[in-house]
This record gives C-alpha cells, structure tokens and sequence, in this order.
C-alpha cells in the first residue's frame, strides 16, 4: 500500500532481516528465575509495560527483552521520529537491556504491583472439553481457570504470572492477594460494550458473505469534531509478525500477530475492514481449516475468550478472512493462524477502538 511511509517500510524490512530474523518458535527456554535478580525482572517488566500502555505491544509480558520487545521499541522510537536503534538478534531471552535513552520509564511507577483477587475474576470459568462437538454444547468458552483469566487481564505470561507468585496460582479465590505487572487490565466483561466505527449484526464471525457492501459508520457522538475524515491503514508484515496501525501516515500503534501457517497462508493484498463482530460464534469446519474448502461437517462454537477468534472479528473484504483474537496468546507470533491474523486480546480490543468499516488493510 503506497500510503504507508517509507521510513517505515524499511524499519520494518530492518526488522525482519535483523532482529526479526530468529524465530520466536525456534528461540531458546527462558532463563531460570534465579539466573536474573528480583531487580532486573523488575528492570524489563516495566520497559514492557511502558511500551503496553504507550499502544506499541511486546505482546505477552513476561519480564524478559525479547524478540518483541525489542521491535516494539523500535517501532515507538519511529513513532516519535527518533532514529530506530535496532540491536542484533540474541533471541528471545537475552537478558542485556536495549538502549532506553530518552524513554520516561519513571513514568510507569512500580512496574508490579498487588491486585487483590474479585468475585468478578472467578465468575467467567469453567471447564471446557477437549472435543470441539462437545464445546459446541456448551453456551460459552469461557477461562478454564482464575488463573487463566488473570494472566490474560494483566496482559502476561501464564508462567510469568506463577513465577511473580510462586506456590499461589494453582488455587485462586477472591481474597488473594497477587503481584502482577501494572498494565490496564482487560476487562472481558466490558468487551460488549466497545464502541468501535462500524458493528456487523450476524453473530458469526466467518459467516460474513463477501459480495455484501461494507455498512457505512455511524458518527460516535462521544468522537471529537474533525477526525472523522481520518484515514486509517493497517498494515500486517508477514515477515516481522507485526501489525502497525497509521492514522494519516503518522504511525500510532503496533500490536504482535500470528499470521497464517504455511499450511493456510494468510492473504497477502489490500483490503478494506468490512465492519465488527463483538463476542462472536464461530463456524468450525476442519476441512476449511486445514485445507481452505467448506464442508457441510462443521460445528458452531459458542463465544468467549475460549473461542478459537477470541472475543473480537474484524471481517475484512474476503469471506472468511479476519483479524481476530486468541484463546492462545503464548502462540502469538508463530505461523499457527488458519490464514487469518490473529493478536491477544487485550490487543485487539485495542485495535478495534482504531478502526472503521472501510479503513484500509495491506498484508504482505
């Protein structure tokens, strides 16, 4: 798309052939615990978080300068206009810390800090069969456990978050108290009354026909005067399993993906957002999955932050092609995704509060 600026194009080509060049799959066990100082976790959770709150995602934080991190930095510092100052690739768990020269660390406070556990947290769980027929019985996916549904509202690691609290996540009730990383939680409860440009009314994410028109938006009454005529464009490279997000060439947010496996490639073009589909259901077909063709043998499985889209579609101008959510952000980055892009859920609720129906999408 020739509306991205070139600037960025070539940092995230830096990316790909520097930084990005070590797979996330093929990257080394995160260091021992006792290898690192309470201090420098510490030291690298709050990098994370800062870059969290500034929308320029490391994806899952988990106190270690990996591989996103370090293109999430980078890419902020480009957002800013400042030189990209990219460091070699040393793979996911290196523990020296990349230049933070001029970034307001202080900025973040505590990088942990203790949450007290609510009823709230505890009430979305439940048990979820293995077998896709038997969750397409049930009326929703919902966490497995409370510290599933933590780990996913401070934005973390599942390990990470036993790591922080060692001995206390295996049982969680409301009462505990839990260190976690200072981030604004994701609120699933909240995702029904998201407010983005444009809401598609069929319930099904994939289900959406591609010969309908993309619905025209509705003015927000709550959006300032003026930036309706803001053109959005994300661009997803397939190369650094990043997704940036523009508003009139000005670079805003970068958030990490998953694209689609070699299997089920996802689809390099331009394309525009059709609209949103908020807690959808999702039509499972194996065969359209694995190999891109329909079959009559599928099963309708029911929302939640379980559901293989998680909890937010934006359809795309292609049937069946969409950014999505995860019920597995540990596989953010890897090529797993059947062809779609896929982004944690706590960021994709953040994407969607950019864009509208009819905001440009370039995958390459």
């Amino acid at each position: 798309m020739n509306c991205v600026p070139v600037s960025l194009r070539l940092l995230l080509i830096a990316l790909a052939s520097g930084i990005g060049a070590s797979s996330l799959a093929a990257a080394k066990k995160p260091e021992p615990a006792e290898s690192r100082t309470q201090e420098e976790l510490e030291a690298a959770t709050r990098l994370q978080v800062f870059l969290d709150r500034a929308n320029f995602s490391p994806g899952k934080l988990d106190g270690h300068y990996g591989d996103f991190t370090r293109k999430a930095l980078a890419l902020y510092r480009q957002s800013r206009g400042e030189p990209a100052q990219l460091s070699p690739a040393t793979g996911e768990n290196s523990a020296t810390p990349p230049d933070v020269t001029g970034i307001d660390l202080a900025s973040v406070g505590p990088a942990l800090i203790t949450y007290t556990v609510t009823d709230l947290d505890v009430q979305n769980v439940g048990a979820i069969p293995d077998k896709v027929r038997a969750q397409a019985k049930l009326k929703a996916l919902p966490y497995r456990d409370a510290g599933e549904a933590l780990a996913e509202k401070f934005h973390c690691d599942r390990a990470f978050l036993e790591q922080l609290n060692p001995g206390k996540t295996k049982i969680i009730k409301p009462g505990d108290q839990l260190a976690v990383p200072n981030v604004e939680p994701f609120e699933v409860a909240t995702v029904k009354d998201l407010r983005p440009g444009s809401e598609i009314t069929l319930p099904v994410a994939n289900e959406i026909p591609d010969e309908a028109e993309a619905p025209t938006p509705k003015p927000d009454p709550g959006q300032a005067s003026g930036t309706e005529n803001v053109a959005t464009v994300v661009d997803v490279d397939t190369k650094t399993n990043f997704l940036t997000v523009l508003e009139d060439t000005k670079l805003i947010a970068a958030y990490p993906v998953t694209i689609g496996s070699a299997q089920t490639k996802s689809p390099i073009g331009e394309y525009k957002v059709r609209g949103v589909a908020k807690l959808p259901k999702f039509r499972y077909d194996e065969e359209m999955l694995k190999h891109g063709e329909r079959s009559s043998d599928f099963q309708m499985l029911p929302p939640g932050p379980n559901s293989p889209v998680g909890v937010i579609w934006i359809a795309l101008d292609k049937k069946g092609i969409g950014l999505h959510g995860t019920r597995d952000p540990d596989s953010i980055g890897r090529s797993a995704s059947h062809g779609c892009v896929r982004l944690a859920n706590w960021d994709i609720v953040r994407l969607v509060a950019r864009v509208k129906a009819g905001a440009s999408v370039s995958i390459h």
